[in-house]
């Protein structure tokens, strides 16, 4: 198996790990239902995972731009676009997620501040601040990602002109081979005619010298006998 194709199973199967435990920190924020603390740690741990998984997107793109075969490098980079898409659903997945968990805690914070607890004041505000945070940096790597997205787009349109342009260079150059393919028929058959030319001349001139010695030795026969 080619190295390319093992960097390429290995990047794809780290894409598949690190998209599973994303998945799985997800599912932690929904059960967190205690404190803001914890959860702001869950998120670290997620957006870190993000991060990771982003760049291994963009080390799969790097490979398939190396490959030599046009038809692989489409098909890894129907794989790039598709977990593109799949981080984008979840990076969705998890602010909404996130939202809907910061909004059960502050109900209970709510319900405890009700019943006069100040320390519970204050850990909502800083909830609130980390939430707002949280929120401010998931819709960042979703901006970041939409314009990943439109630069792709813009470089399979290239791609595409730089390959129509290719064809059309392929079918001139065939044209020329096969004008010049003509070219060299024609020529063969003019020096096989020239060949042919030579011959003829070189009997001709054959034939006078020994019509020419004739005569001669017919004269010389006639003057002397």
């Amino acid at each position: 198996m080619a190295t390319e194709d093992i960097q390429v199973r290995l990047c794809l199967q780290e894409i598949v790990k690190l998209d599973l435990e994303i998945k799985a920190l997800i599912q932690d924020i929904q059960e967190c239902a205690t404190t803001s603390e914890i959860l702001e740690d869950i998120n670290a741990d997620a957006q870190a995972k993000v991060s990771k998984l982003r760049h291994k997107i963009q080390d799969l793109e790097q490979l398939g731009r190396e490959q030599e075969k046009s038809s692989v490098r489409q098909i890894i980079q129907k794989d790039v676009d598709s977990h593109r898409q799949r981080l984008s659903n979840t990076i969705s997945t998890l602010r909404q997620t996130n939202l809907a968990t910061q909004f059960a805690i502050d109900k209970s914070e709510k319900e405890q501040l009700l019943n006069g607890g100040s320390s519970v004041r204050q850990r909502r505000l800083q909830t609130k601040e980390s939430i707002s945070k949280t929120a401010t940096d998931i819709t960042q790597s979703l901006m970041g990602l939409n314009r990943k997205l439109a630069e792709q787009v813009v470089q399979s349109e290239d791609t595409k002109a730089t390959l129509m342009r290719s064809s059309d260079t392929i079918t001139t150059t065939h044209d020329e081979l096969r004008n010049m393919t003509g070219h060299i028929a024609n020529s063969k058959k003019l020096l096989s005619k020239y060949g042919r030319r030579q011959i003829t001349d070189k009997l001709l001139i054959f034939l006078a010298l020994v019509f020419f010695f004739a005569s001669v030795l017919y004269i010389v026969k006639k003057r002397v006998w």
